[in-house]
């Protein structure tokens, strides 16, 4: 019936199998390779948020346009995750499906997700250090500069509850863009699979650890220039303090909402079909 019009992608069983298959091969990447995809990933996401700015910059969009169009801009970002090829700890959150299977060890899962969090950082901020360097920020009249910060800001001053629930909610929807781009077979399938949950999540202001992680030091070496306001402060107290309770929102969202939920339905030995 599907080759009769033509569906070809897989079915839910079976993508449940294939992120079961991947997660095993991730939780055993030697370290090196493990590490610099983390780094590659970091980079990526940080220029998806790269791009989210610049629509956020843009005074003359209104504050619904600028969330979706915004959205679909850093979805550039997971595309290249995907196709290119990285190590991201959100979409990694996955493997707690071939853990829960038995096809992995705890101390694989937490091995890779730790690696991967601690690479992504690197990249994330890395690439945070070229941005600043370059001067990207002193565009648009230094409106972009002036949108970091003001975005920075507002997730330093985060409640811990609220980023977590926000970052459960971020999660969520980034694992069901990975999910369903393992059902594409073709560049195509998987970008048409990506870009809605991610635009969806970045439009309700949801809150992803890994871009965090380019934005605040972004502005954080823009206030130590001088190029924005000196106060309220950018910190590292503040970064961490919004860091850690996304990271745990983010794991939360990928890992029970979604891996183990998926767990329980395909690879339990449920007759869903």
């Amino acid at each position: 019936m599907s080759e009769i019009f033509g569906f070809d992608a897989y079915a839910p069983r079976e993508i449940a199998q294939r992120v079961e298959t991947v997660g095993v091969a991730k939780a055993r990447l030697a370290l090196l390779p493990l590490a610099l995809l983390g780094v590659l990933a970091g980079a990526f996401i940080g220029l998806g948020a790269l791009g989210f700015v610049i629509v956020k910059s843009d005074a003359a969009l209104g504050y619904a346009a600028g969330q979706w169009l915004g959205g679909l801009v850093f979805s550039l970002g997971l595309l290249l995750v995907v196709v290119a090829g990285a190590e991201l700890f959100t979409g990694n959150n996955l493997l707690a499906m071939a853990w829960a299977d038995g096809k992995i060890s705890s101390r694989e899962l937490l091995r890779n997700w730790v690696v991967v969090c601690l690479a992504n950082l690197v990249g994330a901020a890395g690439l945070a250090l070229l941005v600043f360097l370059s001067g990207h920020a002193e565009l648009n009249g230094g409106a972009i500069g002036q949108t970091v910060f003001k975005i920075a800001l507002a997730k330093q001053g985060l409640p811990w509850q609220e980023a977590f629930f926000r970052g459960v909610l971020c999660n969520l929807l980034v694992c069901m863009a990975v999910w369903m781009a393992m059902a594409g077979r073709s560049v195509i399938d998987k970008a048409v699979a990506i870009v809605f949950p991610v635009s969806a999540f970045v439009a309700a202001g949801f809150e992803h650890s890994i871009a965090n992680m380019y934005l605040m030091p972004l502005a954080w070496l823009l206030q130590q220039s001088g190029a924005v306001p000196s106060t309220p402060v950018i910190s590292g107290a503040g970064m961490l303090g919004n860091w850690l309770p996304v990271i745990a929102g983010n794991l939360l969202g990928g890992s029970v909402l979604v891996a183990l939920t998926y767990h329980v339905i395909y690879r339990c030995g449920s007759a869903a079909p």
